[in-house]
């Protein structure tokens, strides 16, 4: 698989019928190695090992609906008190992060309402903070740590 822009993690890895797998440790089972998967694994890795967040108030593949459309956020991130905190959309590599993929997660958010949205390809990462009292966002130069 292809390098990324985050720092290397010793994934479990192993081939089955011509594929290749990787262990998510957080859902405790093998998931075939998509170019997606590769940025999931490698983001939550960064998330709990150089952010400290904890890996268990991370949920991937969370479940959601809007419009009575069912969606999966990617990665959901929950604070201590079990509410919502950031959201993370990932791409596999060569998907270039355009509006749609904010748009994406903006529709996301209406069902979590959380603080901080993240979408990476694993090249490029962005994070937007949201406030809510002005109906605004900014831009954060990196993903803050754990509170």
């Amino acid at each position: 698989m292809q390098a990324l822009n985050l720092p290397q993690y010793p994934f479990r890895m192993s081939e089955k019928n011509g594929k290749t797998y990787i262990f998510d440790t957080l859902r405790k089972k093998q998931l075939v190695l998509t170019p997606e998967e590769w940025v999931r694994q490698h983001f939550v890795q960064f998330l709990i090992q150089e952010k400290g967040y904890a890996a268990s108030l991370i949920a991937i593949e969370k479940g959601l609906k809007y419009n009575t459309i069912q969606n999966r956020a990617d990665i959901v991130i929950y604070n201590k008190q079990g509410e919502p905190y950031m959201i993370v959309e990932c791409k596999r590599p060569t998907v270039k992060i355009t509006q749609d993929t904010f748009d994406q997660v903006a529709r996301y958010n209406m069902a979590f309402k959380v603080e901080l949205l993240v979408v990476t390809n694993g090249m490029q990462h962005f994070c937007c903070q949201m406030n809510y009292n002005d109906n605004s966002y900014r831009y954060l130069e990196t993903i803050p740590p754990c509170k």
